[in-house]
């Protein structure tokens, strides 16, 4: 076996000053290492040989082994091959990705989209390649880090709003006009992934539209889960062609990977020129595209997948909140327990997975200071039984942490 080199002083010096780095977030309570599956993603997993109820998946729907993906992905690996080999716009693109790109702009109800690496690529990507110096982006102050990042990389303004406040964007919003910026565009998620609350998105619409702004929606954690057949807050509100860009993932409801932009063709044909992330990666494996196609199959066919999903979602949040729990604001299949400070969660999270429940501590930076929870999200494919015994174990967890009381 070859030895590992001895590394240079250089090297030495740079661990050295991460590790007080490392040191610092442990006394905190926020390092967190990685969790290990030992299973397909499911509504159970194994983790270090224990067998846990899931509760810390994306995966709302449990597509991610649905026969129908798992052959179209087995499928598509053996007549296309295991990957592209290029960029989209040397030659990269094959005619599956147009069919996805085509598939999900009729199930989004748009006139076009545009397919990305991930979630986090298509988020960066628009918003640098559509502001400029001289724009402003209008931004709900929980957005998800991969708009924050994606705002950053851009020369544009930026006004940030309270989160979900319709008062205060219309605020901000009035001062990007009083401005005169060539382009404003207001951003929000649909569904906001460490609360589950909902943005008002019918008076953001509204007071966008009043002061010259367009409208993008990240639909991360709605598609799949709210609207006709899961098509996202969009169509949940009843607001197709009044929102400018439809942005979301194939990686959370629809059980594969990767991110989409759905809104007109003009805005695909800028993108395809200038966004980054898009130019300048690999495109998605054929197999992907097929079984992203294969998943939006599921999603119009199978409707009790979503309803399943939406009766365990009550069914788990009653529960907490008989119990006790502090929920916050959730309005779907995300619901954060709330613990306040982060070694309360993490200790929360290790007793839950002693009692045969994997739910993950969220701590700074992803949510802010004082506000560190155990987040949760159930699927379509829990059981009853399943649900009830996490329940139980968060009865018992949270009475030894002083969470509950009786």
């Amino acid at each position: 076996m070859t030895e590992t080199p001895r590394p240079s002083d250089a090297v030495q010096a740079l661990d050295r000053s991460l590790s007080a780095d490392l040191d610092r977030l442990r006394e905190e309570g926020l390092y967190h290492p990685l969790r290990v599956l030992e299973s397909p993603q499911g509504h159970e997993v194994t983790i270090g040989g224990q067998s846990l109820i899931n509760l810390s998946s994306n995966n709302y729907l449990g597509l991610n082994t649905h026969p129908r993906l798992i052959e179209a992905t087995v499928q598509g690996a053996r007549k296309w091959g295991a990957g592209t080999g290029a960029v989209r716009t040397i030659a990269g693109t094959q005619s599956v990705h147009e069919q996805l790109e085509a598939r999900i702009a009729a199930f989004k109800r748009t006139e076009a989209a545009l397919v990305f690496q991930s979630g986090y690529a298509v988020n960066v990507g628009v918003l640098s390649a559509l502001l400029e110096e001289g724009d402003v982006v209008v931004s709900d102050k929980l957005n998800h880090a991969s708009i924050i990042d994606g705002i950053r990389l851009t020369k544009a303004d930026r006004i940030l709003y309270e989160h979900c406040d319709l008062d205060d964007a219309e605020r901000a919003l009035a001062e990007a006009q009083a401005k005169g910026y060539r382009r404003i565009l207001l951003v929000t998620d649909g569904v906001f992934s460490m609360d589950g609350d909902i943005a008002p998105l019918p008076g953001l619409v509204e007071r966008a539209e009043h002061h010259g702004a367009a409208v993008m929606v990240d639909d991360a954690h709605a598609t799949g889960v709210l609207g006709d057949h899961g098509r996202g807050t969009t169509d949940h509100f009843g607001l197709h062609g009044r929102v400018a860009l439809n942005i979301g993932t194939l990686s959370k409801a629809a059980g594969v990977v990767g991110g989409y932009v759905a809104a007109s063709q003009t805005v695909r044909d800028h993108l395809i020129q200038r966004a980054r992330p898009f130019l300048f990666s690999s495109s998605p494996p054929p197999a992907v595209a097929l079984s992203c196609i294969a998943a939006i199959d599921v999603l119009e066919s199978e409707p009790e997948l979503i309803e399943r999903l939406w009766e365990n979602t009550r069914h788990f949040k009653r529960g907490l909140s008989e119990l006790g729990f502090d929920t916050g604001a959730s309005q779907t299949p995300i619901t954060p327990v709330m613990c306040r400070e982060a070694s309360i969660a993490t200790q929360l999270s290790d007793l839950l997975m002693e009692r045969g429940v994997f739910a993950q501590a969220i701590g700074f930076p992803t949510v802010p200071l004082g506000r560190a929870r155990v987040r949760t999200i159930v699927t379509a494919t829990h059981t009853r039984e399943e649900l009830d015994r996490a329940l139980d174990a968060f009865a018992d967890a949270g009475r030894r942490l002083g969470l509950l009381h009786g």
